[in-house]
């Protein structure tokens, strides 16, 4: 395939693909962010089709992952369903997902949970729930 007329090449072309790119993914992010982070329980709100009618199915669990950047950006959550682990990725912008609801803000000092894979029974889903600086200033003084 021939083109005429001037070409942009190298790092310009880059910039120009990118910008255009971005434009149009600008249209189908999500309106509202879901605000939450790796180690946090949460509920997904998936929309399911079956024949004719559509329904919403929840999904709960641990989020142990958050990957990519922009429209492709995904998070995997973890649950254990009849003493079997199972996880699900669901990318954040979906239209399928419905909505991302956080029951609990775990705390975590790693961006992946893998580890959580080898664990068994309550150890599996337990992560440190998120504490406010004000819980952790009272506590010395209780001790007191």
């Amino acid at each position: 395939m021939k083109f005429s007329g001037a070409r942009l090449s190298g790092p310009a072309q880059k910039f120009m693909n990118q910008a255009l790119l971005d434009k149009i993914e600008s249209e189908q992010f999500r309106k509202e962010p879901a605000d939450f982070a790796v180690g946090d329980t949460v509920r997904v709100h998936t929309k399911v089709v079956e024949g004719d009618k559509e329904r919403i199915q929840i999904f709960s669990g641990v989020v142990i992952g958050r990957r990519g950047r922009g429209l492709n950006e995904m998070f995997t959550v973890r649950r254990i369903s009849y003493g079997e682990g199972v996880e699900r990725v669901f990318p954040v912008h979906s239209p399928r997902v419905d909505k991302v609801e956080v029951e609990r803000k775990g705390k975590v000092r790693r961006g992946k949970l893998t580890y959580l894979r080898k664990r068994l029974g309550k150890g599996a889903t337990l992560v440190k729930e998120r504490e406010g600086r004000e819980a952790v200033a009272a506590t010395p003084a209780e001790k007191a």
